[in-house]
């Protein structure tokens, strides 16, 4: 395979807040001169596959970066429902107004988000449409976020069926597909980003920190308390997703093999620890350019 060829299918996979890695592998990837003419993805890698689809990958970067734990906590809007432990509408919300509410066929290059209809034991491929719709389906993380209903069908968490969503790409006249999976080996020793030097970020940026600052002040301690108290019980139910999705990756990999795949540790950080948003980028760029080196 000739790396002269520039367009790339980018597969983007599910894991939660390693997720931010796909940030650093698509600065790796613009650095570089390939051109993403494609995107595919599930849960967090449709939400950030969908956001760099916009064009607005930096105004989210800079706001994941001024994220901090207490912040975490106040976009997890507690649904009293017994389906789920948050509604994900903050979440959402405060995304959509970040960068606006666009509906993917608006988009400037082709995106998919895959959810899952559990019900039906099939893979939903979300193409057209609300933008943030898709991405809300696709990241309904079981047990921790309520089902999406879509159309009169319960969706969740496309990772629950395919992690790492290669399939929406095979249609692609594109020159190398390359897949990020969230799902790697357990590492005994740390994955450690190298030193890089990453597109400058602005710090302290009064207009996004108070994006999500004004909601340290509503944030309701009854839900704080409903949180603690399902906290134990949802870890354990976590670490049992990981590990499904790690296998399901795997046998994905193998018999849909990309042309280049990147493999982030599952335990590099947790689903929720998006205030390493620092760390979790320069992962992602370090592993891409460690990969595309060894080829």
């Amino acid at each position: 395979m000739s790396l002269q060829r520039k367009n790339v299918s980018l597969v983007l996979g599910s894991g939660g807040a390693r997720g931010l890695a796909h940030i650093g592998v698509i600065h790796w990837l613009e650095e570089h001169n390939y051109v993403i003419s494609s995107v595919s993805g599930c849960s967090m890698g449709a939400l950030v596959g969908g956001i760099y689809a916009t064009g607005k990958l930096d105004e989210f970067e800079r706001w994941v970066r001024a994220i901090t734990k207490l912040d975490i906590l106040t976009l997890l809007d507690i649904s009293w429902k017994s389906s789920g432990l948050v509604k994900g509408d903050k979440i959402i919300n405060t995304l959509t107004k970040l960068v606006g509410d666009i509906a993917i066929e608006d988009l400037d290059i082709k995106f998919t988000a895959v959810a899952a209809d559990i019900k039906n034991e099939k893979e939903v491929w979300m193409n057209s449409g609300r933008l943030f719709d898709a991405i809300r389906a696709s990241i309904s993380l079981p047990l921790f976020f309520t089902p999406y209903d879509h159309k009169g069908v319960q969706l969740i968490d496309g990772g629950v069926l395919n992690p790492v969503p290669i399939a929406p790409t095979f249609g692609d006249n594109t020159d190398i597909t390359l897949a990020v999976n969230l799902g790697g080996k357990v590492q005994h020793t740390e994955q450690t980003p190298a030193s890089i030097n990453l597109p400058k970020q602005e710090e302290g940026d009064p207009s996004f920190t108070a994006k999500i600052g004004q909601f340290v002040e509503n944030f309701n301690e009854s839900g704080e308390n409903a949180i603690n108290e399902k906290w134990g019980a949802y870890d354990i139910a976590n670490q049992a997703f990981d590990a499904m999705q790690s296998t399901i990756s795997r046998q994905k990999l193998a018999a849909y093999p990309p042309d280049i795949s990147i493999e982030i540790s599952r335990n590099a950080c947790g689903t929720l620890e998006f205030d390493r948003a620092d760390e979790m980028i320069r992962l992602g760029y370090s592993l891409c350019e460690q990969q595309f080196g060894e080829l």
